[in-house]
């Protein structure tokens, strides 16, 4: 038994096979009938040609669009054809046949009609691609990660504080009330919005972790960039300032990208010709790019000067303290820069509590990673290392530092310094593939109003 990937790369040196396959599409003649078939190693089908006299002719005229066939037959070598070979049925077995009403026939599907068969999508032609690339992808990470000698931590699904600060976590209980003094942990417990703050304790345990896991954010946001439930990698590295922290960040985007041009070339083809046009052009500007960095000062200034030459965007009032919206950043990376860009040294007053305040008390050891055709990507930050400071900025946006203990803490304990960054691993899977809605890159995804499988 032969799978079709193998056979693919040993078809001129094989004369007989025997597989077992989905029906893609099955076309009879009056002389000859063609199977189309897919078995889910490769995005390529096989061409399988059977006549009147092939054993098991009268099963296989019958088998629907993805029955599932045994196929025994010889290689026959066609150069100068679509397809360089084909396979010539000695036999043909039924082994389960599909009922009539099968939904994915072979015509034209919606990505919302798709969406509501999330359980059946995958055997597209679109979607193996996107979930391949997502497998190599992950793979990918971890072996960055791994071959530098950083800790796989997993942090907790389940947690008493969250890391942002944003309120916008699922509760999760045992009660139908709110008297969580009686619930199962005795206090109030939700789904993480991050593994960030358990990744920071393992670090100055470990030097280098990183966390690889999911997240979740309660945010009743329809936009085609949102879900309520995603993956995060975050790595944490102990004495390491923002300036390396970019390099990190620069390193494991670009690896990433040449590992997926590598291994998943033919993917990246199909969705460079059915999901973005220019995708392999996009992505080697990111790989081939040297990295430019500005301050968000700077941004700030160069978004002025546009707005005064003439250049409109729907946020116009640009003043220190505004959050760059992905018009903004699109402009920096794709129209001022040309390539990717680090923007750092955020305003504090639009960061979270963690982030690393600067000597001019107004601004935080933070950046943010904007490539073209996306905006923002990643984001991070050196880590606030003075006791007092974080206890107050805990203080200045309405968290209670109690609640904190045990990570604030950790200052005291010979901290030094420490920096991270999270990547939203949906969001790359969308930037590399070309997707166009994160519920497209997520196997089942979670949204508002939608919990169907």
């Amino acid at each position: 038994m032969i799978d079709i990937r193998e056979l693919y790369l040993k078809y001129k040196d094989i004369k007989e096979v025997k597989l077992i396959a989905r029906v893609r599409n099955n076309r009879q003649g009056k002389v000859v009938s063609f199977l189309i078939l897919n078995d889910g190693t490769t995005l390529n089908d096989v061409q399988v040609v059977y006549k009147t006299d092939t054993k098991g002719y009268q099963e296989a005229i019958q088998a629907r669009v993805s029955s599932i066939v045994e196929i025994k037959g010889n290689i026959i070598l066609t150069p100068g054809k679509q397809q360089e070979f084909e396979i010539q049925a000695e036999e043909i077995v039924l082994l389960d046949q599909a009922i009539e009403e099968y939904p994915l026939q072979k015509k034209e599907h919606s990505p919302e009609f798709l969406r509501e068969i999330s359980h059946l999508r995958a055997r597209t032609k679109t979607f193996q691609a996107i979930f391949r690339i997502r497998s190599i992808a992950a793979f990918a990470i971890h072996k960055f990660f791994q071959e530098q000698n950083y800790v796989y931590v997993n942090t907790p699904i389940i947690t008493g504080n969250d890391a942002e600060g944003a309120g916008e976590s699922f509760i999760v209980s045992t009660r139908d009330d709110a008297n969580y003094e009686e619930d199962f942990f005795a206090k109030k417990a939700s789904l993480t919005v991050s593994g960030q703050l358990h990744g920071e304790a393992y670090a100055q345990a470990f030097k280098n972790i990183y966390t690889f896991g999911p997240t979740f954010r309660a945010e009743n946001s329809n936009t085609s960039k949102h879900a309520a439930e995603f993956w995060m990698i975050e790595p944490e590295m102990a004495f390491c300032d923002l300036n390396e922290n970019l390099k990190i960040i620069e390193d494991l985007v670009r690896y990433t990208i040449n590992y997926i041009f590598e291994n998943a070339k033919e993917e990246l083809d199909f969705c460079n010709s059915n999901l973005e046009e220019g995708l392999i052009e996009k992505l080697n500007t990111v790989r081939n790019s040297k990295f430019a960095i500005n301050t968000y000062e700077e941004v700030i200034e160069i978004l002025k000067d546009a707005v005064k030459n003439g250049h409109s965007f729907e946020e116009s009032n640009i003043e220190f303290g505004l959050d760059l919206g992905t018009e903004h950043e699109r402009f920096i990376c794709e129209v001022v820069n040309k390539c990717p860009t680090f923007v750092t040294n955020y305003p504090k007053e639009i960061k979270a509590f963690y982030m690393k305040q600067n000597s001019d008390n107004k601004t935080v050891a933070a950046a943010d990673l904007l490539v073209p055709g996306i905006g923002e990507l990643v984001g991070g930050s050196q880590r606030e290392d003075d006791f007092e400071k974080i206890i107050q900025r805990c203080k200045e946006m309405g968290i209670e530092p109690e609640d904190l203990d045990w990570y604030n803490e950790l200052r005291n304990y010979g901290y030094y310094k420490s920096a991270g960054f999270g990547l939203g691993f949906e969001r790359l899977i969308m930037y590399v593939t070309g997707a166009s809605n994160i519920r497209d890159v997520i196997s089942f995804p979670r949204t508002p109003r939608n919990l169907i499988f």
